[in-house]
Parts: C-alpha cells; sequence; structure tokens
C-alpha cells in the first residue's frame, strides 16, 4: 500500500514536470496562442517555471535522496540551460546572460569543493597522528575526526570512505584483530572471506581473458573495465581486512558494529529500547523496512541472533560513507552466547 502511494505521487510530480516542459515549449510555436508585443513577461515567466518550478518538481520525485541547496541549485542550473533551447533566440535575446552567469554559480560551488578538499589534505597529518594516539578503530574514529576538522560535506565523506578504502587494502596487513572480553567477531563460523577470495580470483581471471580480447575491439572500453576491475579487486581485499580488524566493540556507554567497508554503526546502550533473542530474533523478516542487519553472508541462509529495537531512529554508515537512520538492527555472531551475558550486564549498569 505505501509503495503503491508513493509510485503514484511519483508518477504525479512526474506529470506535472512533463507539463511543464511541453506548456512552455509550445507556448513559444503554436500559432493558436499569440505572442504579446513585449514578450519579456512570458519569457520570465518560463525562467521561472525552468529554474523554479521544475526544479522542485524533480526534488519531490527524487525526495529519498533527500533536499540539498546544492542538489537545488545544480537543477536550477540544468533547468536554465535548457531554457535556452525551449525558448526561441529572438525572445531569449535579452535574457542570454542568464544561462551563463547560472553555470558560474556552480562552477563557484565546484571550485568551494575543491577546497574542502584541500582543506582534508592540509588536515589529514594531525588527523593521522591523532588516530595513532588513541585506542579507538579507525574505521569509527576517521570519518568523525574529518567531520570534526574539516567538514560533513557529502563529498568529503566519500573521499573518507576513498582513503579508509585504500588503507585497509595497502596500510593495515600488520595490524592484528583485536582480542578480549569486548570485542565479538562476527564472521569466523562463515564463508564470507572465502566468498570475497572467489570473487578476487573471479574478477582477476576475468581480467586477463577479456582485457586482451576486448582491447584489440574498443581500446577505451578495455581500459574502462580494467579500471573498474582494479578497483573491485582492491574494494574485496580492503574489505576483508575491515571485516577481519574490526569485530563489534563493547565500548563504555555504546558498541561499535560493522561488517566490512559497506556498513557500521554505533549504537548507544540507553537507545535500545528492547531485545530479541535467537528463536524470536530467528523470526524477523530481514527485508522489514527500517532494519540494517549484520550477518555475514554464508553458503545457506544465515538467521539473527539477535534483533535491537531502538527507541528512536539511530544513523548508520552506509559505502562511500553515505548516512541512513534504522530503528532495528540484527546481529549474528560468533559467540552469541558470550555476547548476551555481556550485552545485558551492560544494559544491567
Amino acid at each position: 500500500m505505501v509503495l503503491t502511494r508513493l509510485r503514484s505521487k511519483q508518477s504525479l510530480f512526474a506529470a506535472l514536470l512533463l507539463l511543464v516542459l511541453v506548456s512552455n515549449y509550445f507556448a513559444y510555436r503554436l500559432p493558436a496562442i499569440p505572442m504579446p508585443d513585449d514578450s519579456r513577461a512570458v519569457v520570465i515567466g518560463s525562467l521561472l517555471d525552468l529554474a523554479i518550478v521544475a526544479p522542485l518538481l524533480i526534488l519531490a520525485m527524487t525526495r529519498k535522496k533527500g533536499f540539498t541547496l546544492k542538489r537545488f541549485i545544480t537543477f536550477m542550473v540544468i533547468g536554465l540551460v535548457v531554457a535556452r533551447f525551449i525558448i526561441p533566440s529572438e525572445y531569449f535575446e535579452p535574457f542570454k546572460f542568464i544561462p551563463y552567469a547560472a553555470i558560474g554559480l556552480e562552477g563557484l560551488i565546484v571550485l568551494a569543493e575543491i577546497g574542502l578538499l584541500f582543506l582534508l589534505v592540509k588536515h589529514l597529518p594531525s588527523i593521522l597522528r591523532e588516530l595513532k594516539q588513541e585506542s579507538n578503530s579507525g574505521l569509527f574514529a576517521f570519518p568523525t575526526h574529518v567531520k570534526e576538522r574539516v567538514s560533513s560535506h557529502p563529498l568529503i565523506s566519500i573521499v573518507a570512505a576513498e582513503t579508509l578504502m585504500f588503507y585497509y587494502a595497502f596500510a593495515s596487513w600488520k595490524r592484528k584483530p583485536p582480542t578480549g572480553e569486548a570485542f565479538f567477531s562476527l564472521h569466523q563460523k562463515t564463508s564470507l572471506l572465502a566468498f570475497n577470495i572467489m570473487l578476487i580470483h573471479a574478477i582477476v581471471i576475468e581480467t586477463i581473458g577479456i582485457h586482451w580480447w576486448l582491447h584489440e575491439k574498443s581500446m577505451i572500453l578495455s581500459i574502462v573495465l580494467l579500471v573498474l576491475n582494479v578497483y573491485s579487486v582492491i574494494y574485496f581485499i580492503a574489505d576483508i581486512q575491515t571485516v577481519r580488524l574490526n569485530p563489534l566493540t563493547m565500548k563504555e556507554n555504546r558498541m561499535q558494529v560493522s561488517l566490512g567497508l559497506g556498513k557500521r554503526m554505533e549504537i548507544p546502550f540507553d537507545a535500545i529500547n528492547k531485545i530479541d533473542w535467537f528463536e524470536e530474533a530467528a523470526q524477523c523478516n530481514l527485508k522489514s523496512k527500517g532494519l540494517v542487519e549484520f550477518i555475514a553472508r554464508d553458503l545457506e541462509e544465515a538467521k539473527p541472533n539477535c534483533v535491537l529495537h531502538f527507541k528512536e531512529p539511530l544513523k548508520a554508515t552506509l559505502f562511500m560513507g553515505m548516512e541512513k537512520t534504522y530503528e532495528m538492527a540484527a546481529i549474528r555472531l560468533d559467540e552469541p552466547e558470550r555476547f548476551r551475558e555481556v550485552l545485558e550486564k551492560k544494559l544491567g549498569s
């Protein structure tokens, strides 16, 4: 029912967007619609439609991605460029500077983002020094330091996520997985690491076999495929290291749980409303809306050992540093009984 309503709303917004574009196009081309002697008011109306109304409709259609000023400005610039093609040149002549001004504004935004990258490079050595002095996991601490010292801009979050990937792929091999009463692995009794190693082998074989054949057909396509395959291999190597070196960790007032580079979450103990254990947890629908799962892939379908229900939605960090809120977390551990004992002690205290 909910999905049907969402799709119907998206269809409505799409129909309104199409109506805006078509009506503005034919307003200048249908003989039945006479153009007044002073056409500036009509052109201004079209510019408002394409620079404000159309972007708002696009944002409404894609509201799951969130409303940000940058997205609105980007769609506004696109709308003004489209206006240059919809409005005939004889009517658009007094306003021909507007698309260039809009592109200049977008250029300033791009320059500001480049400035943030330089700021990240400037602060990176001091952030790394602070991380060496801390006992916290770099998987959680590094993005937090970047947000505090640089910015929480999506571009910076993506760069921070990629930096973590290259660190775990190339610079983490001397580290050993932490051990102790506060650490709980999620992968040792599964085939997750073996599955990732198998994927790496498959990608390498595909690269060797297909690259040379495709190189004769299309050099550009073969290079693009080679770059994507190399990136995939680096990602899977980093993901293996991330899983090994970052078990679920019990802190003083929260737990840190992650499953590779693509999923991590900090759960304060006072944010937990209730917990479903074992048989009750196994009945949970893992496709439920608002549920994030930390269950390592296995040859057979795996069920969670526990499902944590939160008092209010909590943020989880996903692939490329993207964030999303969840109301529940399903977790499968190698030592569920010990985890239950430690967690109940934490909640009791």
